[in-house]
């Protein structure tokens, strides 16, 4: 006996399927601009993104795969590529000499401030064009969403 396959369904309303769409296109529109500003530095995105994070400050490897939403063996491989260019460095913690951390080198540090600064406008600030109580408004749906 042959079971119909059920196809999950899709968002019934248009609004919401506007609301996605909107969302995807943010996402994309950040990504594009990062991506573009990197490879002026002979950068990928993602070891644009790493050094980014790290100059606010060094992090385990496992909190950037975190931070990131990858596998741990990805970032790896990202911070040894950042390593190898004199922009990153491993250093055990300080206060649990087991865990390393990844840290941006003085060149890393200008490094990043230098991408920050050649972002395009959107990417340097997606929110720019909201004000705070819409920044605040907007945080508090979106961790409904994810709530």
């Amino acid at each position: 006996m042959l079971v119909p396959m059920t196809r999950p369904k899709p968002p019934g309303d248009q609004l919401t399927l506007e609301v996605l769409e909107l969302l995807g296109d943010v996402v994309a529109r950040y990504y594009e601009e990062y991506d573009k500003a990197a490879a002026e530095f002979t950068l990928t995105g993602s070891q644009a993104r790493v050094l980014a994070l790290l100059a606010l400050g060094p992090l385990p490897m496992r909190q950037l795969a975190q931070r990131l939403k990858c596998e741990p063996s990805n970032v790896t491989g990202i911070v040894d590529r950042l390593t190898a260019r004199g922009l990153v460095e491993r250093r055990a913690d300080e206060s649990d000499r087991r865990v390393k951390l990844a840290a941006p080198t003085e060149e890393g540090l200008r490094t990043a401030a230098s991408l920050r600064e050649s972002l395009g406008e959107f990417a340097r600030e997606p929110l720019g064009r909201l004000d705070e109580p819409s920044r605040r408004q907007l945080r508090e749906l979106l961790r409904q969403m994810l709530a």
